[in-house]
């Protein structure tokens, strides 16, 4: 019996695993999962196999950031991430949004666009990627799928910023019928910003 006392009083004195309030939400521990890219969502859709993944990660009152989610077919820069930007991609992350929030987890999604870290070969009928600049970018270490260098992209025009900051606004809107919780944008590293 004392021995339990004494466990108690250690778990109390952990700050990863006291309770947090996080605005409307009230987590139970701070050990969030982070945003990650999985690339196991065969063309742009989320696949049934992430339902077990999530929900394997999940807890009661804890928070999981989703893998990075692309908001358009302008902004997919890596092989078969998830998207958010179709009725197709919405239906299926629902049930795998489900599966976390029924083991009592709260779920953000992260949405993203690359920008120039792309290649022409991810881009619709083969374009140059767009981004807020024209300077190429170049990798530190080559991507499987990928030349050694991703393609130089096209500088958007400022006529074009706000359809690619509507994509955003979709995106989000998409993730909240997914049943999401919240959105994580990700938007640094220089992709759409130099």
């Amino acid at each position: 019996m004392e021995n339990k006392v004494v466990v108690e009083k250690e778990v109390d004195m952990i700050p990863l695993m006291s309770p947090y309030k996080m605005g409307n939400f009230e987590l139970s521990h701070r050990v969030v999962l982070a945003p990650l890219t999985r690339q196991r969502s065969y063309g742009n859709i989320p696949q049934p196999h992430a339902i077990l993944y999530y929900s394997q990660r999940s807890t009661k009152g804890g928070l999981l950031i989703g893998e990075a989610t692309v908001i358009s077919e302008t902004g997919i820069g890596y092989k078969d991430v998830p998207g958010i930007w179709t009725k197709e991609q919405v239906k299926a992350w629902k049930p795998i949004v489900d599966a976390v929030h029924a083991k009592g987890g709260i779920f953000f999604c992260q949405i993203w666009h690359v920008g120039r870290v792309s290649n022409k070969d991810f881009q619709p009928n083969g374009q140059d990627p767009v981004s807020c600049t024209n300077k190429l970018l170049i990798p530190q270490i080559p991507y499987d799928g990928l030349d050694e260098h991703f393609t130089p992209p096209r500088r958007l025009t400022t006529d074009e910023i706000p359809q690619i900051v509507n994509e955003f606004r979709l995106a989000a809107r998409n993730e909240i019928e997914a049943g999401f919780d919240g959105v994580e944008i990700h938007g640094a590293h220089g992709y759409l910003i130099d």
